[in-house]
């Protein structure tokens, strides 16, 4: 069966057509990242403006890669949230509108379970039970996965997600916008030693803080720079020293940050298969595409025999071919929604 998936639940227009939950055909994404960059953020009315332009074309294109018509479409999956509310109206009302228009059936599919779902598109070895990790701009969770359908959430962030705290370190040090491939290309050449940054464990609990390292690393930013102010007073112009000496503690910074959230992700994770016994790992959304993470959850895996199921990168940011994966089996359930489908903007899993 064909399913066309439908994303806009952030800052990607995203459509792609999906053989069976399994077999990707297309999977378009339309970035909005040059649009909000000069803003150090995403703006949401921005964002809904964009998807409007952009929704058709999108999922033209997706039908034209995978060389089918909307005749040859089985059903319509789409996003409903959880998201930006009016991002998702976008994607929701145009999946509706294409629904009425060629009587194709339409599900609504939750955003963080197309993250899990997006590994049975490259993995055909994964079953049930298993951990899943999504980690990402707007979601740092943990669920234990025993079947589709039967999510229960063991873990949570209790205030920024992972991502959300890469994006803001990120503006902190003046780096730009997005901040974790920013953040990730600048550690690889710091020391992740340099600074001890604090990792908030949250002991006798799977839950995840991250404001705290945040706030740390903003005094710290505003300590050195103070000091920075204070040395380069008297110098000669010339003397650039001092410049090449702030880049190199930016990078620390970066490393030192990185290691300690990484840190604290992974240790979840050991924690997580060792009480529940479960030995199969799922590690998805867009922080999961951060070279560090994926490199420490393969070392996790080696020394505790884990079986560790990885997306592609393309597959860990926002795509509508998670959307289609996890919408096939609520077809497959008869899990149908009617033309009153309203996205929300918090929808827990």
């Amino acid at each position: 069966m064909l399913c066309l998936g439908i994303d806009t639940s952030c800052d990607d227009t995203s459509a792609a057509v999906v053989l069976d939950g399994k077999r990707i055909l297309s999977n378009i994404v339309s970035s909005q990242a040059p649009i909000h960059k000069k803003y150090g953020g995403i703006v949401p009315e921005l964002a809904s403006r964009r998807h409007i332009e952009m929704i058709v074309p999108v999922v033209q294109e997706a039908l034209i890669e995978a060389k089918v018509t909307p005749k040859d479409i089985d059903f319509i999956a789409v996003c409903h949230g959880p998201g930006l509310i009016g991002s998702l109206l976008v994607g929701c009302c145009f999946a509706k509108a294409f629904s009425y228009a060629t009587k194709i059936p339409l599900v609504a599919v939750n955003h963080l379970e197309g993250h899990i779902f997006s590994v049975f598109l490259e993995y055909n070895d994964l079953d049930f039970p298993f951990i899943a990790m999504v980690v990402s701009g707007g979601h740092t969770c943990l669920y234990l996965i025993e079947g589709f359908g039967k999510y229960i959430e063991i873990g949570r962030t209790r205030d920024d997600a992972a991502g959300e705290a890469y994006d803001k370190v990120a503006k902190i040090l003046g780096l730009g916008y997005p901040g974790g491939p920013i953040i990730d290309k600048l550690a690889k050449e710091g020391k992740s030693n340099a600074f001890n940054f604090p990792r908030a464990y949250l002991p006798d609990t799977f839950d995840f803080s991250f404001s705290g390292i945040k706030t740390s690393i903003k005094l710290k930013f505003q300590e050195l720079m103070s000091k920075s102010s204070d040395q380069q007073r008297g110098q000669q112009p010339e003397n650039n020293m001092i410049n090449n000496l702030d880049q190199q503690v930016v990078k620390d910074i970066c490393a030192s940050f990185q290691k300690a959230v990484i840190e604290v992700l992974v240790k979840k994770v050991e924690w997580a298969s060792s009480k529940y016994k479960i030995k199969k790992i799922v590690l998805s959304g867009g922080v999961a595409a951060n070279s560090e993470l994926r490199t420490e959850m393969k070392e996790l895996a080696s020394s505790h025999e884990l079986k560790l199921y990885l997306p592609s990168l393309s597959l860990c940011t926002d795509n509508a071919a998670m959307i289609a994966a996890a919408g096939f089996h609520h077809f497959l359930s008869g899990n149908l929604v009617s033309f009153d489908l309203n996205p929300k903007a918090y929808l827990p899993l």
